[in-house]
Protein backbone atom coordinates (compact mmCIF):
# COMPACT_ATOMS: atom_id res chain seq x y z
CA UNK A 1 0.00 0.00 0.00
CA UNK A 2 2.94 2.35 0.96
CA UNK A 3 4.15 1.94 -2.46
CA UNK A 4 1.06 1.85 -4.19
CA UNK A 5 0.21 5.36 -2.62
CA UNK A 6 3.58 7.31 -3.34
CA UNK A 7 3.86 6.01 -7.01
CA UNK A 8 0.56 7.89 -7.04
CA UNK A 9 1.78 10.76 -5.47
CA UNK A 10 4.58 10.97 -7.52
CA UNK A 11 2.06 10.95 -11.05
CA UNK A 12 0.39 13.35 -9.49
CA UNK A 13 3.29 15.40 -8.71
CA UNK A 14 4.25 15.27 -12.46
CA UNK A 15 1.45 15.84 -14.06
CA UNK A 16 1.03 19.40 -11.93
CA UNK A 17 4.30 20.20 -13.16
CA UNK A 18 3.31 19.63 -17.04
CA UNK A 19 0.58 21.30 -16.76
CA UNK A 20 1.87 24.37 -15.19
CA UNK A 21 4.79 24.21 -17.81
CA UNK A 22 2.82 23.97 -20.46
CA UNK A 23 0.82 26.99 -22.00
CA UNK A 24 -2.96 26.78 -21.84
CA UNK A 25 -3.50 26.73 -25.71
CA UNK A 26 -0.46 26.33 -28.67
CA UNK A 27 -1.28 29.76 -30.17
CA UNK A 28 -1.50 29.34 -33.70
CA UNK A 29 0.84 30.78 -36.99
CA UNK A 30 -0.48 34.51 -38.08
CA UNK A 31 0.11 36.82 -40.58
CA UNK A 32 1.89 39.92 -39.84
CA UNK A 33 1.60 42.64 -41.69
CA UNK A 34 4.96 44.23 -41.95
CA UNK A 35 6.53 47.05 -44.52
CA UNK A 36 9.95 45.84 -43.92
CA UNK A 37 9.61 42.04 -44.52
CA UNK A 38 8.43 40.73 -48.09
CA UNK A 39 5.04 38.57 -47.83
CA UNK A 40 7.17 35.04 -49.25
CA UNK A 41 9.38 35.80 -45.68
CA UNK A 42 6.29 36.02 -43.57
CA UNK A 43 6.26 31.73 -42.83
CA UNK A 44 10.14 31.41 -43.44
CA UNK A 45 9.06 27.23 -43.09
CA UNK A 46 6.67 27.73 -45.63
CA UNK A 47 7.90 26.86 -50.25
CA UNK A 48 7.71 30.30 -51.54
CA UNK A 49 4.84 31.33 -52.94
CA UNK A 50 6.32 33.19 -55.91
CA UNK A 51 9.41 30.67 -56.87
CA UNK A 52 11.93 30.86 -59.51
CA UNK A 53 10.18 29.36 -62.72
CA UNK A 54 11.70 26.64 -64.59
CA UNK A 55 14.29 26.83 -66.94
CA UNK A 56 13.79 25.48 -70.55
CA UNK A 57 17.13 23.09 -71.91
CA UNK A 58 19.84 25.67 -73.49
CA UNK A 59 22.70 23.11 -75.26
CA UNK A 60 25.67 24.44 -76.12
CA UNK A 61 28.26 22.63 -78.16
CA UNK A 62 31.62 22.50 -78.52
CA UNK A 63 34.00 20.53 -81.11
CA UNK A 64 37.25 19.98 -79.35
CA UNK A 65 40.58 19.39 -81.40
CA UNK A 66 40.37 15.85 -80.96
CA UNK A 67 37.58 15.69 -83.01
CA UNK A 68 34.75 15.09 -80.34
CA UNK A 69 31.69 16.89 -80.14
CA UNK A 70 30.15 17.72 -76.76
CA UNK A 71 27.19 18.64 -76.45
CA UNK A 72 25.63 20.02 -72.73
CA UNK A 73 22.57 21.58 -71.23
CA UNK A 74 22.05 23.08 -67.73
CA UNK A 75 18.38 22.78 -66.57
CA UNK A 76 18.10 19.03 -65.84
CA UNK A 77 17.38 18.13 -62.53
CA UNK A 78 19.84 14.75 -63.01
CA UNK A 79 23.28 14.50 -64.69
CA UNK A 80 23.20 11.86 -67.71
CA UNK A 81 26.85 11.33 -69.59
CA UNK A 82 27.02 9.42 -72.84
CA UNK A 83 29.74 8.85 -75.23
CA UNK A 84 28.50 7.67 -78.95
CA UNK A 85 30.37 6.32 -81.11
CA UNK A 86 29.09 6.47 -84.98
CA UNK A 87 31.44 4.29 -86.32
CA UNK A 88 30.72 1.21 -83.44
CA UNK A 89 27.39 -0.39 -84.76
CA UNK A 90 27.39 -3.59 -86.56
CA UNK A 91 26.87 -1.80 -90.29
CA UNK A 92 30.47 -1.11 -90.12
CA UNK A 93 31.61 -4.80 -89.51
CA UNK A 94 33.38 -6.31 -92.03
CA UNK A 95 32.46 -9.73 -92.88
CA UNK A 96 34.36 -12.15 -90.80
CA UNK A 97 33.61 -9.39 -88.08
CA UNK A 98 29.77 -10.12 -87.94
CA UNK A 99 28.99 -9.97 -84.30
CA UNK A 100 31.98 -8.41 -82.98
CA UNK A 101 29.25 -4.76 -82.40
CA UNK A 102 27.61 -6.32 -80.49
CA UNK A 103 30.41 -8.30 -78.13
CA UNK A 104 32.27 -4.72 -77.72
CA UNK A 105 29.11 -3.64 -76.37
CA UNK A 106 28.66 -5.74 -73.82
CA UNK A 107 32.48 -5.22 -73.69
CA UNK A 108 31.66 -2.02 -71.73
CA UNK A 109 33.02 -0.87 -68.55
CA UNK A 110 35.10 -3.39 -68.23
CA UNK A 111 39.25 -3.75 -67.29
CA UNK A 112 41.23 -1.21 -68.86
CA UNK A 113 43.80 1.55 -68.27
CA UNK A 114 44.88 0.35 -65.19
CA UNK A 115 41.17 -0.53 -63.54
CA UNK A 116 39.68 -3.44 -63.34
CA UNK A 117 35.70 -4.07 -63.89
CA UNK A 118 35.35 -4.44 -60.22
CA UNK A 119 36.80 -1.43 -59.27
CA UNK A 120 35.47 0.95 -62.62
CA UNK A 121 31.70 -0.32 -61.40
CA UNK A 122 32.55 -0.22 -57.72
CA UNK A 123 33.14 3.41 -58.12
CA UNK A 124 30.53 4.33 -60.30
CA UNK A 125 28.03 2.79 -57.29
CA UNK A 126 29.98 4.81 -55.00
CA UNK A 127 29.24 8.34 -56.81
CA UNK A 128 25.51 6.98 -57.31
CA UNK A 129 26.15 6.17 -61.30
CA UNK A 130 24.11 3.70 -62.59
CA UNK A 131 26.10 3.17 -66.18
CA UNK A 132 24.20 1.86 -69.24
CA UNK A 133 25.50 0.76 -72.39
CA UNK A 134 23.23 0.27 -75.93
CA UNK A 135 24.20 -0.58 -79.58
CA UNK A 136 22.70 -1.01 -83.28
CA UNK A 137 23.40 -1.15 -86.82
CA UNK A 138 24.30 3.17 -86.20
CA UNK A 139 26.13 3.52 -83.68
CA UNK A 140 27.12 2.55 -80.13
CA UNK A 141 26.99 4.24 -76.83
CA UNK A 142 28.25 3.75 -73.10
CA UNK A 143 27.33 6.39 -70.51
CA UNK A 144 25.50 6.62 -67.11
CA UNK A 145 23.02 8.82 -65.12
CA UNK A 146 23.99 10.24 -61.72
CA UNK A 147 23.56 13.38 -59.57
CA UNK A 148 24.82 16.57 -60.82
CA UNK A 149 26.79 17.19 -57.72
CA UNK A 150 28.78 14.12 -58.61
CA UNK A 151 28.80 13.11 -62.21
CA UNK A 152 31.91 14.83 -63.54
CA UNK A 153 33.21 12.90 -60.71
CA UNK A 154 33.54 9.67 -62.41
CA UNK A 155 33.84 11.09 -66.23
CA UNK A 156 37.20 8.97 -65.85
CA UNK A 157 35.08 5.78 -66.29
CA UNK A 158 33.85 6.80 -70.15
CA UNK A 159 37.56 6.84 -70.96
CA UNK A 160 38.96 3.56 -69.87
CA UNK A 161 40.65 1.91 -72.90
CA UNK A 162 39.94 -2.19 -72.65
CA UNK A 163 42.60 -4.19 -72.11
CA UNK A 164 40.45 -7.11 -72.87
CA UNK A 165 41.18 -9.63 -69.84
CA UNK A 166 40.36 -12.92 -71.05
CA UNK A 167 37.74 -13.14 -68.13
CA UNK A 168 36.17 -10.03 -69.50
CA UNK A 169 36.11 -11.26 -73.19
CA UNK A 170 34.90 -14.44 -71.74
CA UNK A 171 31.96 -12.91 -69.94
CA UNK A 172 31.38 -10.35 -72.79
CA UNK A 173 30.77 -13.55 -75.34
CA UNK A 174 28.10 -15.09 -72.31
CA UNK A 175 26.14 -11.84 -72.09
CA UNK A 176 26.12 -11.77 -76.00
CA UNK A 177 24.54 -15.11 -76.38
CA UNK A 178 22.23 -15.03 -73.60
CA UNK A 179 20.86 -11.73 -75.38
CA UNK A 180 20.93 -13.38 -78.59
CA UNK A 181 18.76 -16.50 -77.28
CA UNK A 182 16.49 -14.07 -75.65
CA UNK A 183 16.31 -11.89 -78.95
CA UNK A 184 15.45 -14.84 -81.10
CA UNK A 185 12.13 -15.53 -78.92
CA UNK A 186 10.71 -12.17 -79.89
CA UNK A 187 8.58 -11.96 -82.81
CA UNK A 188 8.96 -8.12 -82.86
CA UNK A 189 12.71 -8.68 -82.97
CA UNK A 190 12.85 -11.51 -85.04
CA UNK A 191 10.27 -9.45 -87.72
CA UNK A 192 13.03 -6.04 -87.57
CA UNK A 193 15.83 -8.15 -88.28
CA UNK A 194 14.33 -9.42 -91.49
CA UNK A 195 13.22 -6.60 -92.47
CA UNK A 196 16.87 -5.22 -92.71
CA UNK A 197 17.97 -8.33 -94.31
CA UNK A 198 15.10 -7.54 -97.07
CA UNK A 199 15.68 -4.04 -97.29
CA UNK A 200 19.58 -4.12 -97.92
CA UNK A 201 20.43 -7.40 -98.17
CA UNK A 202 21.22 -10.41 -95.67
CA UNK A 203 24.55 -10.79 -96.34
CA UNK A 204 25.38 -7.05 -96.05
CA UNK A 205 26.82 -5.48 -92.66
CA UNK A 206 23.36 -3.78 -92.58
CA UNK A 207 21.17 -6.72 -93.76
CA UNK A 208 23.10 -9.48 -91.55
CA UNK A 209 21.34 -9.61 -88.08
CA UNK A 210 23.01 -7.85 -85.37
CA UNK A 211 22.23 -10.95 -83.01
CA UNK A 212 24.74 -13.65 -84.43
CA UNK A 213 25.28 -17.15 -82.64
CA UNK A 214 28.72 -17.65 -83.22
CA UNK A 215 31.30 -14.95 -82.13
CA UNK A 216 33.89 -13.71 -83.79
CA UNK A 217 37.73 -14.18 -82.40
CA UNK A 218 39.14 -12.10 -79.55
CA UNK A 219 41.64 -10.79 -82.61
CA UNK A 220 38.92 -9.43 -84.87
CA UNK A 221 36.80 -7.90 -81.55
CA UNK A 222 39.68 -5.87 -80.74
CA UNK A 223 40.46 -4.62 -84.07
CA UNK A 224 37.32 -3.29 -84.79
CA UNK A 225 37.25 -1.63 -80.85
CA UNK A 226 40.27 -0.18 -81.81
CA UNK A 227 39.08 0.93 -85.22
CA UNK A 228 35.33 1.89 -84.36
CA UNK A 229 35.82 3.55 -80.99
CA UNK A 230 38.28 6.84 -81.74
CA UNK A 231 37.51 10.17 -80.41
CA UNK A 232 37.28 12.24 -84.08
CA UNK A 233 33.44 11.82 -84.61
CA UNK A 234 32.05 10.73 -81.64
CA UNK A 235 29.66 12.78 -79.62
CA UNK A 236 29.69 13.18 -75.79
CA UNK A 237 26.50 14.21 -74.36
CA UNK A 238 26.18 15.49 -71.12
CA UNK A 239 22.62 16.88 -69.28
CA UNK A 240 22.60 19.12 -66.19
CA UNK A 241 25.53 20.65 -66.60
CA UNK A 242 25.51 24.35 -65.79
CA UNK A 243 28.99 25.37 -66.49
CA UNK A 244 29.78 24.23 -70.55
CA UNK A 245 33.02 25.93 -71.12
CA UNK A 246 34.61 24.44 -67.64
CA UNK A 247 32.98 21.01 -68.74
CA UNK A 248 34.61 20.90 -72.15
CA UNK A 249 38.36 21.79 -70.40
CA UNK A 250 37.69 18.39 -67.82
CA UNK A 251 36.52 16.17 -70.86
CA UNK A 252 39.66 17.68 -72.78
CA UNK A 253 41.69 16.54 -69.84
CA UNK A 254 40.24 13.29 -68.59
CA UNK A 255 39.94 11.97 -72.46
CA UNK A 256 43.47 13.05 -73.74
CA UNK A 257 44.97 10.20 -73.86
CA UNK A 258 41.72 7.77 -75.53
CA UNK A 259 42.28 6.34 -78.98
CA UNK A 260 41.72 8.95 -81.32
CA UNK A 261 40.15 7.47 -84.20
CA UNK A 262 40.00 8.16 -87.93
CA UNK A 263 37.94 11.49 -89.56
CA UNK A 264 36.42 8.74 -92.01
CA UNK A 265 32.97 9.06 -92.70
CA UNK A 266 30.41 5.95 -92.75
CA UNK A 267 29.46 5.00 -95.98
CA UNK A 268 25.35 5.12 -95.87
CA UNK A 269 24.15 1.51 -96.48
CA UNK A 270 22.97 0.70 -99.82
CA UNK A 271 19.61 0.08 -100.62
CA UNK A 272 18.11 -2.51 -102.35
CA UNK A 273 14.50 -3.54 -101.84
CA UNK A 274 13.55 -7.00 -101.53
CA UNK A 275 12.09 -9.99 -99.30
CA UNK A 276 12.70 -12.13 -95.98
CA UNK A 277 10.14 -14.94 -94.60
CA UNK A 278 10.20 -16.78 -92.08
CA UNK A 279 7.20 -19.37 -91.66
CA UNK A 280 6.35 -21.03 -88.26
CA UNK A 281 2.35 -22.19 -89.14
CA UNK A 282 2.75 -23.30 -85.54
CA UNK A 283 3.37 -19.98 -84.45
CA UNK A 284 -0.69 -19.12 -85.10
CA UNK A 285 0.17 -15.43 -85.87
CA UNK A 286 1.36 -13.50 -88.84
CA UNK A 287 3.41 -10.40 -88.56
CA UNK A 288 3.97 -8.26 -91.51
CA UNK A 289 5.99 -5.03 -92.11
CA UNK A 290 6.35 -3.18 -95.58
CA UNK A 291 9.20 -0.25 -95.49
CA UNK A 292 10.26 2.00 -98.37
CA UNK A 293 13.62 4.05 -98.46
CA UNK A 294 13.71 7.66 -97.33
CA UNK A 295 15.95 10.22 -97.42
CA UNK A 296 13.91 12.94 -95.85
CA UNK A 297 15.41 14.56 -92.70
CA UNK A 298 14.17 13.07 -89.31
CA UNK A 299 11.67 15.26 -88.84
CA UNK A 300 9.66 15.16 -92.35
CA UNK A 301 10.33 11.08 -91.60
CA UNK A 302 8.56 11.47 -88.13
CA UNK A 303 5.29 13.49 -89.66
CA UNK A 304 4.88 10.53 -92.39
CA UNK A 305 4.64 8.54 -89.67
CA UNK A 306 2.09 9.53 -88.00
CA UNK A 307 0.14 10.65 -90.89
CA UNK A 308 0.30 6.74 -92.01
CA UNK A 309 -0.27 5.95 -88.54
CA UNK A 310 -3.51 7.60 -88.46
CA UNK A 311 -4.67 6.95 -91.84
CA UNK A 312 -4.17 3.15 -91.24
CA UNK A 313 -5.60 2.83 -87.57
CA UNK A 314 -9.00 1.90 -88.36
CA UNK A 315 -7.24 -1.08 -90.28
CA UNK A 316 -4.81 -2.00 -87.58
CA UNK A 317 -1.45 -0.55 -89.52
CA UNK A 318 0.76 0.88 -87.60
CA UNK A 319 3.81 2.99 -88.90
CA UNK A 320 7.35 3.37 -88.07
CA UNK A 321 10.38 5.20 -89.32
CA UNK A 322 14.12 4.78 -88.34
CA UNK A 323 17.39 6.10 -90.33
CA UNK A 324 16.82 5.31 -94.18
CA UNK A 325 13.58 3.44 -93.88
CA UNK A 326 9.85 4.59 -93.27
CA UNK A 327 7.06 1.51 -93.13
CA UNK A 328 4.43 -0.04 -92.12
CA UNK A 329 3.30 -2.90 -89.45
CA UNK A 330 0.20 -5.13 -88.80
CA UNK A 331 -0.22 -8.72 -87.64
CA UNK A 332 -3.34 -11.02 -87.54
CA UNK A 333 -3.79 -14.45 -86.85
CA UNK A 334 -3.70 -15.94 -90.38
CA UNK A 335 -2.04 -12.87 -92.34
CA UNK A 336 -4.45 -12.35 -94.86
CA UNK A 337 -5.39 -8.91 -96.35
CA UNK A 338 -2.42 -7.84 -94.37
CA UNK A 339 -0.18 -5.74 -97.30
CA UNK A 340 -3.80 -4.86 -98.91
CA UNK A 341 -4.30 -2.53 -95.89
CA UNK A 342 -0.88 -1.75 -95.68
CA UNK A 343 -1.16 -0.20 -99.50
CA UNK A 344 -4.44 1.27 -98.56
CA UNK A 345 -2.91 3.30 -95.81
CA UNK A 346 -0.53 4.79 -98.19
CA UNK A 347 -3.09 6.16 -100.33
CA UNK A 348 -5.04 7.74 -97.29
CA UNK A 349 -2.63 10.26 -96.07
CA UNK A 350 -4.84 14.12 -97.08
CA UNK A 351 -4.15 17.32 -95.99
CA UNK A 352 -6.25 17.12 -93.04
CA UNK A 353 -4.45 13.93 -92.42
CA UNK A 354 -1.15 15.83 -92.87
CA UNK A 355 -2.04 18.59 -91.11
CA UNK A 356 -2.82 16.40 -88.01
CA UNK A 357 0.27 14.60 -87.83
CA UNK A 358 2.65 17.72 -88.05
CA UNK A 359 1.43 18.18 -84.74
CA UNK A 360 1.30 14.92 -83.31
CA UNK A 361 4.82 14.77 -84.52
CA UNK A 362 5.90 18.00 -82.85
CA UNK A 363 4.28 16.96 -79.28
CA UNK A 364 5.94 13.74 -79.61
CA UNK A 365 9.67 15.34 -79.96
CA UNK A 366 8.79 17.96 -77.72
CA UNK A 367 7.59 15.57 -74.83
CA UNK A 368 11.01 13.27 -75.95
CA UNK A 369 12.91 16.39 -74.02
CA UNK A 370 10.81 15.83 -71.28
CA UNK A 371 11.24 12.06 -70.71
CA UNK A 372 13.70 12.02 -68.19
CA UNK A 373 17.83 12.56 -68.50
CA UNK A 374 18.65 10.04 -70.59
CA UNK A 375 15.95 10.30 -72.86
CA UNK A 376 16.61 14.12 -73.31
CA UNK A 377 20.13 12.67 -73.76
CA UNK A 378 19.53 10.60 -76.67
CA UNK A 379 17.53 13.36 -78.60
CA UNK A 380 20.15 15.76 -78.04
CA UNK A 381 22.91 13.00 -79.62
CA UNK A 382 20.78 12.43 -82.07
CA UNK A 383 20.25 15.78 -83.23
CA UNK A 384 23.91 16.33 -83.33
CA UNK A 385 24.25 13.16 -85.19
CA UNK A 386 22.28 14.38 -88.23
CA UNK A 387 22.51 17.87 -88.51
CA UNK A 388 25.32 18.98 -86.04
CA UNK A 389 23.73 20.84 -83.66
CA UNK A 390 21.22 21.20 -81.04
CA UNK A 391 19.35 24.43 -80.14
CA UNK A 392 16.43 22.81 -77.79
CA UNK A 393 12.98 22.68 -77.66
CA UNK A 394 12.19 26.23 -79.14
CA UNK A 395 13.86 25.39 -82.18
CA UNK A 396 12.42 22.15 -82.66
CA UNK A 397 8.78 23.56 -82.47
CA UNK A 398 10.14 25.89 -85.05
CA UNK A 399 11.09 22.77 -87.37
CA UNK A 400 8.44 21.02 -87.14
CA UNK A 401 6.30 23.86 -87.32
CA UNK A 402 8.23 24.87 -90.65
CA UNK A 403 7.57 21.73 -92.68
CA UNK A 404 5.30 22.38 -95.36
CA UNK A 405 2.52 20.04 -96.09
CA UNK A 406 3.71 19.43 -99.59
CA UNK A 407 6.85 18.17 -98.48
CA UNK A 408 5.48 15.57 -96.66
CA UNK A 409 2.75 14.51 -99.74
CA UNK A 410 5.94 14.97 -101.87
CA UNK A 411 8.11 12.57 -99.50
CA UNK A 412 5.75 10.09 -99.63
CA UNK A 413 5.42 10.27 -103.34
CA UNK A 414 8.80 9.17 -104.16
CA UNK A 415 8.49 6.61 -101.08
CA UNK A 416 6.38 4.62 -102.65
CA UNK A 417 7.63 4.94 -106.43
CA UNK A 418 10.66 2.92 -104.99
CA UNK A 419 10.91 -0.82 -104.42
CA UNK A 420 9.57 -2.06 -101.63
CA UNK A 421 11.15 -4.30 -98.81
CA UNK A 422 8.60 -7.27 -96.99
CA UNK A 423 9.59 -9.08 -93.92
CA UNK A 424 7.06 -12.10 -93.17
CA UNK A 425 7.67 -14.33 -89.90
CA UNK A 426 4.82 -16.25 -88.31
CA UNK A 427 1.79 -18.63 -89.71
CA UNK A 428 2.36 -16.73 -93.50
CA UNK A 429 0.68 -18.91 -95.84
CA UNK A 430 -1.96 -16.36 -97.04
CA UNK A 431 0.72 -13.21 -97.14
CA UNK A 432 1.54 -12.67 -100.88
CA UNK A 433 5.38 -12.48 -102.14
CA UNK A 434 7.10 -9.58 -102.83
CA UNK A 435 6.52 -9.69 -106.78
CA UNK A 436 2.95 -9.70 -106.10
CA UNK A 437 2.64 -6.18 -104.32
CA UNK A 438 1.17 -4.02 -106.87
CA UNK A 439 1.68 0.06 -105.70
Amino acid sequence: APCTNNSFTMASLTAALLKKALPRQIPLAKKEFSSLVAQDLEFPGLPDVSPEPAKATEASVTTLPSGLTVVTEGACSTSTVSITYPKAGSGEEALDEAGAAHINKCMGFKSGSDMSTLYIMRTMEMAGGVPFTKADRYSATLGYTANRETATSILGMLAVDSSFELWDVRDAKKHASLEAEEASTSAQIMLTENLFAAAYGPQTSAGRSFFMSTPPSSDLIKSFRARAYGMNGAVLTATGVSDHTAFCAEVSEILKDSPAGTADKSDAFTYIGGESRVSAPSAGYAHVALAFESTATSAVANVLKQALSIAGMEAGVEAFATKGLVGLYAGSEDGAGLVDSMMNTLGAVTPDVIKRAKTLAKFEALMALDGGSQTLAETMTASVLESGSFSGPAAIAKEYDGIADSAVSSELSAMVKKKPSLAAIGDIGLVPYHADIKL
